[in-house]
């Protein structure tokens, strides 16, 4: 598919033009508006990336966590906590890493009702493979140097403790 041809103006900034002389201004609308079209951009460039690999980036994103686990393995409550998504969303995101081989699922020992799930040989050499290039590609942030990508890290680490993603204790 074609990439669609650039605008002759920056179409957020012209909003917030018009924003303003409508309503006054209002910074935050352009904020968004601005995060809203990067998440898309970042999020098409990363899911380009990883879907040679029969991913997602949301897929991808629960077999790096679960190479992070010390056996390969978590229960799938885990899964959902530490990715935080919807215990609906985990499953779905599971059942397609079972279906491709990359994951595997199992009754949790340690809790009777609950679901392991862990990282097969293949999902370990996909995994690899997928992250060296999307580090080649700088995760889609190539535009930023790594201070620059600090500084957005930290300018919106306060958005995500207001909406209590953690405790912030530390």
């Amino acid at each position: 598919m074609p990439k669609p041809l650039s605008l002759p103006f920056d179409p957020i900034a012209r909003a917030d033009e018009l924003w303003q002389q409508r309503w006054g201004p209002m910074p935050a609308m352009a904020a968004i508006t601005s995060i809203m079209r990067a998440q898309q951009i970042l999020l098409a460039g990363v899911d380009a990336v990883v879907k040679p690999y029969g991913l997602t980036f949301a897929r991808y994103e629960a077999l790096v966590l679960l190479t992070f686990s010390k056996a390969g393995e978590l229960p799938m409550s885990k899964i959902g906590e530490r990715l935080m998504v919807h215990p609906t969303s985990v499953t779905n995101t599971v059942d397609r890493l079972v279906r491709s081989g990359l994951v595997d699922k199992r009754p949790n020992p340690n809790d009777g009702r609950g679901t392991l799930a862990s990282i097969t040989d293949k999902g370990r050499e996909v995994v690899e493979a997928a992250t060296r290039d999307l580090v080649e590609m700088d995760f889609g942030l190539g535009a930023y140097d790594a201070e620059e990508c600090a500084e957005i890290f930290a300018m919106l680490r306060p958005l995500r403790v207001a909406a209590r993603d953690f405790d912030d204790a530390g």
